[in-house]
């Protein structure tokens, strides 16, 4: 089977690029893969060692927009998101609007070119130009998959899909098949949409390290700092509070983006950069897991946390704000603690319980067997093959 995924990069640090790159792998030894990137060319560095691998790069821009076109769509386009009715013909005229008829004919003639089977559209917005363009493609299936929760598309402070929420049910309609992370996620779509989606969970994306060093005295946050949506500076403002109690543990933070200055300036401010130390991305992350002694995950919103499957395969007890994924995962589990997402105070207390609860040894224990029993990437290699039947 020909088999396609159509991603923004796959050569840039994330949790989505680390899982496709896992997935396109796995199915490369029994299937013919190709992932079409849009990233700049083949200079980059392979993050994920695709070449090394049977999967195939194909790197495609979308044509400029001429100025007629952008200024001829562009009205329509903001009338549809604050004005206009929310229906399926004025979704089929934003979805032209907004993806114009020359990209839509580039897109469609490379993908046809090369007579897939399957194509895949990883996240939202590459899945909705795949729905515009689907009676024209020639594969047998076009499937999207969805990388974010359904709160992040809709309903957070600042969504992903401000304002399209029904462009997004009518378009998304059109495709075969709709792949998302989390049941949770599933019965929302179904309930407020009508959409039906398959639930597939992301694999491990790394092979473990050493099992974490319990005696260390050190939390580990991992992602990337992006706006509000890691919660790192609620992490940091608690420990803040956590450190005028206890003056051992220490917290490291890996990560890279636009606000890690922001987030620096606030350890700073609290005279806490001797006991808070960020460390920026590597290849070598088993390193921070495995001289960990607890995870904390202080996301707003997630889709599905891979960071999370990675501190349970180093055997890292968690720390997780109630997030509706964890909940699904995790809820029960005696190595997990939950608190009120975006609370400070009680991410503060759990962080002073758990530093001083002497069965750390044995939620590290749990947590590392409970990894074993969803870390299995030949069963979830079935289940994407099931969709592509």
């Amino acid at each position: 089977m020909k088999i396609c995924f159509f991603c923004d990069s796959i050569y840039s640090y994330g949790g989505v690029q680390r899982v496709l790159a896992v997935i396109a792998k796995e199915l490369s030894k029994s299937h013919d893969v190709y992932i079409i990137t849009m990233d700049d060319d083949c200079s980059h560095e392979d993050i994920y060692n695709l070449r090394e691998s049977k999967v195939r790069i194909i790197y495609f821009k979308f044509r400029p927009v001429t100025k007629l076109s952008y200024y001829t769509h562009k009205p329509y386009s903001w009338l549809y998101k604050k004005y206009l009715p929310k229906n399926k013909i004025t979704s089929d005229l934003y979805a032209h609007s907004s993806f114009p008829r020359l990209q839509r004919k580039q897109l469609k003639y490379t993908l046809n070119s090369y007579h897939f089977d399957v194509i895949i559209g990883v996240h939202a917005f590459l899945s909705i130009k795949l729905a515009t363009i689907r009676k024209s493609l020639h594969a047998k299936k076009v499937i999207g998959w969805m990388h974010n929760s359904y709160q992040a598309f809709f309903e957070n402070e600042h969504p992903y899909l401000e304002d399209l929420k029904m462009h997004f049910m009518y378009q998304m309609k059109k495709l075969d098949h709709t792949i998302v992370l989390t049941h949770t996620d599933a019965d929302l779509f179904q309930k407020n949409l009508g959409l039906e989606t398959t639930v597939i969970y992301n694999p491990l994306t790394l092979e473990p390290g050493r099992r974490c060093d319990i005696n260390s005295k050190t939390f580990l946050a991992v992602g990337r700092m992006s706006p509000l949506h890691k919660g790192f500076d609620i992490l940091i403002k608690a420990f803040a509070l956590f450190a005028r109690q206890n003056k051992e543990w220490r917290l490291n933070i890996v990560g890279d983006g636009p606000e890690k200055e922001s987030f620096q300036k606030l350890i700073d401010d609290n005279e806490l950069s001797d006991r808070i130390i960020i460390y920026p991305f590597t290849k070598d992350i088993q390193k921070y897991y495995s001289s960990a002694s607890v995870f904390v995950l202080s996301s707003r919103w997630e889709g599905f946390p891979l960071v999370i499957m990675e501190a349970l395969a180093h055997g890292l007890p968690i720390i997780t704000s109630d997030i509706p994924i964890c909940r699904e995962f995790l809820e029960n589990m005696d190595f997990c603690t939950f608190f009120k997402s975006k609370n400070i105070i009680e991410l503060s207390k759990s962080m002073l319980t758990i530093s001083e609860n002497s069965n750390i040894n044995e939620y590290s224990e749990k947590a590392y067997l409970f990894s074993m029993s969803y870390n299995n990437i030949n069963a979830i290699r079935q289940y994407w093959e099931k969709t592509f039947c």
